[in-house]
């Protein structure tokens, strides 16, 4: 019988395309790793790779026996999580990835209660402006605008993924009146790039008739954090379309208002998005409940709507 080990190198490195990858998700060496691989193929006499100096690509055999373990692999995996802790709570490192500000401004505060009920998890939690793979880079869950669910990943909506124009009463009271969106030409704009391309994304407002009409503002500034664009508008330097999480903190304190307040950008939901595990582990599914419930008892979908 291959050892668990063995069997967790294979398939984790076929996800994850390198065994350097591999070993970062398995807190082992690359070598360690490819010399667990090369055991297995050498007990099953079958070679599960084929090997280059770039690249690490799966045999027709290595396919084949990838698709009949990495169900049972799972299904070992959470069982082991789900043993959890001695006295049967839900316990481990729990790896979820979130924006940088929505997750300082929405999910850090949660921190106390929720270690609190479940002391022995413990988070490890990456705040950037980027969707990332849960199964390649090893997370447990990710928080984030409305996203292509890949193979093997479901989604909890939280929320609207509405975004609204911004600026600054005093800018505002300097420029020309801004009564539709054709007006915005006029205006300077402070404008977010894309994290996944590094691009500014042609985003189209539309209102509750139904009526859309594409955002053409002149390019003052480019910022990649959406927090920075909103200090930038909070200074009178524009307008900026930001999401409704980070545009309520701003609106709230009366520092910048809406533009255009019958005007939106409908980006799809906010959402929750974690391995579509049979047996999910523990320590994610509570951390999804928990958010879950946060998110309705504090009426964020509501608040984050932009209508």
């Amino acid at each position: 019988m291959e050892s668990l080990t063995s069997i967790e190198c294979f398939v984790i490195s076929a996800e994850a395309g390198s065994f350097s990858a591999a070993a970062r998700r398995l807190g082992l060496s690359s070598a360690a790793v490819g010399k667990n691989v090369a055991r297995l193929e050498s007990n099953l006499g079958v070679r599960l790779f084929q090997r280059s100096t770039r690249s690490l690509s799966l045999t027709e055999a290595g396919e084949r026996f990838l698709r009949e373990v990495s169900g049972g692999l799972s299904s070992i995996q959470s069982a082991v999580a789900n043993l959890a802790s001695a006295d049967g709570q839900p316990a481990g490192v729990l790896k979820v990835s979130m924006g940088t500000g929505f997750g300082r401004e929405y999910i850090v505060p949660l921190l106390g209660g929720f270690l609190e009920r479940y002391p022995a998890i413990s988070p490890d939690w990456h705040f950037d402006n980027r969707p990332v793979d849960l199964i390649t880079e090893g997370f447990d869950a990710a928080i984030g605008g409305s996203i292509e669910l890949p193979p093997g990943i479901v989604a909890r909506e939280l929320a609207p993924a509405h975004r609204v124009l911004l600026a600054s009463p005093a800018y505002l009271a300097q420029r020309p009146p801004i009564r539709t969106p054709d007006d915005l030409e006029q205006h300077d704009g402070i404008l977010i790039r894309s994290p996944q391309t590094g691009r500014v994304r042609a985003w189209t407002l539309r209102n509750r008739d139904g009526a859309q009409s594409v955002i053409n503002l002149k390019v003052k500034m480019t910022m990649s954090d959406p927090n920075a664009a909103c200090e930038a508008a909070q200074m009178g330097l524009g307008i900026t379309l930001t999401a409704m999480p980070h545009a309520v903190v701003y609106m709230k304190s009366g520092a910048l208002v809406r533009v255009l307040p019958d005007w939106h950008v409908d980006g799809g939901m906010l959402a929750l998005y974690f391995a579509a595990a049979r047996l999910l582990p523990a320590k994610t599914r509570v951390f999804v409940d928990y958010v879950v419930e946060h998110f309705r008892s504090e009426q964020l979908a509501q608040r984050f709507s932009a209508l």
